[in-house]
């Protein structure tokens, strides 16, 4: 008698459903659901249109235009001017001193901004978890603070008569900073404008980073430490390839929007800024509504949009470049 162990297991045969033609397995979407996202995103594009692109056009007609009190007070259309306007700006030795002085100022505002946020971000690894907390409860309360609120500030700890910093310096031995106007020399000045935009754009820069960094792997940085790796080394080699997409991005967004500082100017100059701290935003709204020359005005805006888009492209390319890595 011969008997035979049971199997294992059975093998079933399921049906195989038919593949369509063309061999991908994949239904073909029904044509109305591609105008779905087109139809979702119409309404941002539209509300875009209205808010930035009609402004935009009636800014670059304006430049092309001559428009004087007269024509703005009876309501008629100004006489056009054609290029006079870009052409007085381009032999204009004083409007190419506020371009270099605004590209000045944005470099040394995002290198510092930047500098001072990875210095923060890489403090908020090294903390425990309850500090890490309150750093960041501070970060958020300084980006919450208005910028009219934190000019006050700034303005009351550099007042010549009472502000904080002259007297701390003045405990300094040798040093005398009783009454001390630190806007009689620009240079001082502008290194309070710059404190200032700092202080603005920290937090956000380093809650960005501090983000980051909770990507990188903790096993890399132990693996290069045990191979006798420094700090700065980790930091080069490890940490930094790691968040520089969000640094780039972080990067250039805080350099458009240091390019186009005008509040902070304004309010520490309590509205009457002199020509030594005119940035290009500061000076379009000086020409448009002090001087009353409004299409030289708008010259000089239709020239610092054309400047930031040159950051909105490189912003714009890393995030294509951000996409395509992912």
């Amino acid at each position: 008698m011969v008997t035979t162990d049971p199997p294992d297991s059975v093998a079933v045969s399921r049906p195989v459903p038919p593949v369509p033609a063309g061999g991908t397995g994949r239904r073909a979407r029904p044509p109305l659901s591609r105008l779905i996202p087109y139809v979702l995103i119409a309404p941002t594009v539209l509300a875009l249109v209205a808010v930035l692109g009609y402004p935009l056009i009636e800014l670059v007609l304006l430049s092309f235009q001559d428009m004087t009190r007269r024509e703005l007070f009876a309501g008629t259309e100004p006489p056009w001017a054609g290029l006079r306007q870009y052409r007085t700006l381009a032999t204009d030795g004083f409007f190419w001193t506020v371009v270099g002085r605004t590209a000045l100022f944005t470099t040394v505002a995002t290198t510092l901004t930047m500098a001072l946020a990875m210095g923060v971000a890489l403090l908020g690894r090294r903390v425990s978890p309850w500090v890490r907390l309150l750093m960041a409860g501070v970060l958020v309360a300084v980006w919450a603070m208005p910028v009219m609120v934190a000019a006050a500030v700034f303005r009351w700890l550099v007042d010549a008569d009472y502000g904080v910093m002259n007297w701390l310096l003045s405990q300094v031995p040798g040093l005398d900073f009783s009454k001390h106007n630190w806007f009689e020399n620009p240079w001082q000045g502008f290194t309070v404008v710059v404190a200032v935009v700092v202080w603005g754009s920290l937090p956000f820069a380093a809650i960005t980073l501090q983000a980051a960094l909770t990507q990188v792997p903790p096993e890399l940085e132990e693996a290069a430490t045990v191979d006798g790796a420094t700090r700065p080394q980790i930091l080069r080699h490890i940490i930094f390839p790691v968040i520089k997409p969000a640094f780039v991005v972080v990067t250039t967004l805080n350099a458009i929007w240091n390019f186009g500082v005008f509040n902070q100017i304004w309010l520490m100059r309590t509205g009457q800024p002199e020509k030594e701290y005119y940035l290009l935003g500061v000076y379009s709204f000086i020409e448009s509504f002090a001087v009353n020359r409004y299409s030289a005005g708008a010259a000089i805006a239709v020239v610092t949009v054309l400047l930031l888009l040159v950051g909105a492209v490189v912003y714009v390319r890393q995030l294509v470049r951000m996409g395509e890595t992912e």
